[in-house]
């Protein structure tokens, strides 16, 4: 009897200490010309973490677009060059200093690309074979439901990506049955961050008409994004 109350007293203790330091995660507003997104910042990804709260407070969103729309997968923005971007134009290809790329930061099992997860983009692994993050360019993961089938193959690609260093576990397989994402981009890819207010807003921006660049017909940006602050 003893024993068991014990249990439950550091069961309670700890699952307080995890919940307080969720409280003290950093939060930002984007607001979009079609509603507004309330993102947190894992602390587990420090440096991802403070590189973005660095871009928000210097402005660096402030009237960006969303570059790329893909539905059932992400909605992308942090180019630039898109803040005055002529229609039609290209995006995503705007080149970055060396020195000013992010080294990656995995937490898998923790943080995997679950619906909401926001994931630093980067150069393919031909040129970036440590998987470096961009320091503007970064991904909100709508995603899909999987079946077994698709994660056993998405697991294959992973293992090709990763060289079999990440695995599905039983918990991430169900998170990708019920609630879906992006399971194939796990391991190699940063998750630094989740939505915890908007996913609505992006369900709208990921179904707007795109062009064969993924880039929507009608411009939709951020036009102002800060830290948030209840």
């Amino acid at each position: 009897m003893k024993k068991t109350i014990v249990l439950t007293i550091l069961a309670s203790f700890f699952m307080c200490v995890a919940n307080a330091q969720e409280d003290k995660r950093v939060k930002v507003e984007l607001k979009t010309n079609m509603g507004k997104i309330v993102v947190e910042l894992f602390n587990e990804t420090p440096l991802h973490r403070d590189n973005f709260i660095k871009q928000v407070k210097a402005g660096t969103y402030n009237g960006l677009l969303w570059h790329r729309v893909i539905n059932t997968f992400v909605i992308q923005t942090g180019d630039p060059a898109s803040k005055k971007a002529k229609p039609g134009v290209l995006l995503g290809d705007t080149e970055e200093k060396p020195e000013d790329l992010i080294p990656a930061e995995f937490r898998v099992p923790q943080f995997y690309h679950q619906r909401g997860m926001l994931n630093a983009a980067r150069e393919g692994d031909d040129v970036n074979p440590e998987k470096k993050s961009s320091a503007t360019q970064f991904t909100i993961i709508t995603g899909r439901i999987f079946d077994d089938e698709m994660l056993d193959r998405a697991q294959k690609r992973i293992d090709e990506w990763t060289n079999g260093q990440t695995k599905l576990t039983p918990e991430m397989r169900n998170t990708y049955k019920t609630i879906g994402g992006a399971a194939h981009l796990d391991g190699s890819y940063t998750i630094f961050g989740r939505v915890i207010s908007g996913m609505d807003v992006v369900d709208k921006i990921q179904v707007v008409p795109t062009d064969e660049n993924d880039r929507p017909l009608k411009d939709v940006k951020i036009k102002k994004a800060k830290v948030w602050k209840k």
